[in-house]
């Protein structure tokens, strides 16, 4: 089973973005090191605690600091960029460096309205309504294959047109899974938020699936939440600052990465529990015995090809700990 990690470059109480773009990347040669397939970073905008905001600066600089291991998006929320942009970004990211990119996209805005307001300089919903030619767009700005009469045929993407950059699209819905299927896509499901409709959407994702030139049968990687110490006490005790990070995101105070001991002062009430719980179900917290028979027991439900690990836990030593255990894992 390919592992990958995911990033959010996360930004941790009384520290700040330039330690937290520093840990993630000491933790993308850790994981080049340990043989980890992909990295990706997400995108999300106006949350404190997340330094990932722009994914393909910080592509370049976790590219330029690895050797072998895929790095990509996770993903480009493509209503707020435009095509050509994009396809030019990865473009030259894959020039800088053959064989290793990847373009995750996503429909979502990654942010709150007003912030996306403040990215695509307009509230007309027809951005988010038009991601279907929107993706088509960067795909033919990547390959150079427009209709015959497309204005847009006239323009060449350099660096970009003819570069190998695997597109894929990213969801939490089945929105994103038909799409993956017609298109003949691979399609990564975001688990880790979205635990209820991983099931839903990859059977949905495989029984619609279209062959294509880029892929000839289904393809499905699933992100997981998975915080792995020495033993169960010690990573339930790291995964509680996320717990406290997403119930502050859900009530509308998002903030810094709380600390271990923040987060375990904290008492959840049921009402809080119960917001959470979406969350929780995509969560993975334990010693090696708990998180291999957990994981063990995801991809027999999902029949993942990949899975794609998300580790956002403090002190950082902690979070290279655990996809170090999680490498010893793999037979």
């Amino acid at each position: 089973m390919p592992l990958s990690v995911l990033d959010l470059a996360p930004v941790v109480t009384g520290s700040t973005p330039s330690a937290a773009l520093a840990n993630t990347l000491q933790l993308a040669r850790h994981a080049d090191d340990l043989g980890f397939r992909r990295y990706w970073l997400a995108e999300h905008h106006n949350m404190p605690g997340i330094a990932s905001s722009s994914p393909p600066v910080l592509i370049a600089a976790v590219a330029a600091a690895t050797t072998s291991i895929r790095v990509g998006s996770g993903g480009v929320m493509l209503p707020n960029h435009m095509p050509l942009v994009v396809a030019e970004q990865f473009g030259t990211l894959a020039a800088l460096h053959p064989g290793r990119i990847d373009l995750g996209i996503g429909r979502a805005p990654g942010t709150d309205g007003l912030t996306a307001h403040a990215l695509r300089g307009s509230s007309d919903p027809r951005l988010v309504e038009e991601f279907p030619q929107h993706l088509a767009q960067v795909r033919a700005f990547l390959s150079g294959e427009w209709p015959d009469d497309h204005p847009y045929a006239a323009i060449t993407a350099t660096p970009g047109r003819g570069e190998d950059v695997p597109v894929w699209l990213l969801g939490s819905s089945d929105y994103s899974a038909r799409a993956a299927a017609a298109l003949g896509l691979p399609f990564s499901f975001a688990h880790h938020f979205s635990a209820a409709n991983t099931v839903p959407a990859l059977t949905l994702y495989r029984d619609a699936f279209q062959p294509s030139a880029e892929l000839a049968a289904p393809y499905a990687m699933v992100a997981v939440s998975v915080v792995l110490a020495d033993d169960d006490e010690r990573a339930q005790w790291l995964a509680g600052p996320m717990k406290l990070s997403m119930l502050r995101l859900r009530t509308g105070a998002p903030g810094p990465l709380p600390t271990p001991e923040q987060a375990a002062a904290h008492e959840f009430a049921p009402a809080e529990l119960e917001l959470l719980a979406p969350f929780l179900g995509g969560q993975i917290a334990g010693g090696p015995d708990t998180v291999r028979r957990e994981l063990s027991a995801l991809v027999e439900r999902t029949g993942a090809d990949e899975l794609m690990v998300v580790t956002t836990v403090t002190p950082h030593a902690d979070r290279l700990r655990s996809y170090e255990l999680l490498a010893a894992l793999r037979p």
